[in-house]
């Protein structure tokens, strides 16, 4: 069962479970749009096609906070604030060792490739380089790890993920990123933390949180 943070006729705020998809692939495994619709339409006994819009993305083994559009006109409101950088995005991680600063703006040029789904950092006259922007805040520091809050700047692909692992801290649990360092089978330390938004009709401004699970490595801090 899916939890729902908060509904009215425009949004959907809910905490995405860590790995289910964000939107349906090849797998059919599980995803958030169509547990979503089928929320809707058993809750309010709606006939036929439901639309849940989907504004923006967490990767398959994060969880956490999302937004979803229940309207047309709220997708494309939500999308431009994404597009204008007024939808805010906060995460937590617990990082192995302790970054050199207490917090900081990473700066990075990334690339995808899209034959191993891989993220690498490179030079920015790389043909198919984005910058990637992120800040960070070391909240604490236990064991060996660091719990860290993130507020992410432009939103690349496995881009938390990919500009800490290149500063040789990598996530705790990052099968992708940090398997020299990580187990098999241990389950990614990144959360979707804080969602900030303008209401798409009423124009209030939003904020809403989700706490990370209270369980390793989250339960040291």
């Amino acid at each position: 069962m899916i939890k729902v943070i908060f509904e009215d006729n425009h949004l959907l705020v809910v905490e995405k479970p860590v790995n289910i998809l964000s939107q349906g692939d090849d797998t059919n495994d599980k995803d958030m749009v169509n547990l979503l619709k089928q929320y809707v339409k058993e809750k309010y006994n709606k006939p036929g096609n439901v639309y849940i819009g989907l504004v923006h993305r967490l990767d398959r083994p994060v969880g956490g906070i999302m937004v979803f559009a229940k309207t047309s006109k709220a997708a494309s409101r939500l999308s431009d604030q994404v597009r204008t950088k007024t939808f805010k995005k906060t995460y937590r991680a617990v990082i192995h060792g302790d970054m050199n600063k207490k917090e900081d703006t990473l700066k990075d040029y990334l690339y995808k490739n899209k034959k191993t789904n891989m993220v690498s950092v490179v030079n920015k006259d790389h043909k198919e380089s984005k910058n990637a922007e992120l800040s960070y805040k070391t909240l604490d520091k236990k064991d060996g790890f660091s719990l860290v809050e993130i507020d992410l700047k432009t939103g690349r692909p496995h881009q938390i993920r990919v500009q800490f692992a290149s500063r040789r801290h990598p996530l705790f649990g990052d099968q992708r990123y940090g398997q020299n360092i990580n187990k098999v089978g241990q389950q990614i330390a990144l959360w979707s933390y804080k969602l900030e938004i303008i209401h798409p009709t009423t124009k209030e401004k939003m904020e809403f949180t989700c706490e990370p699970p209270k369980e390793y490595p989250w339960n040291l801090f």
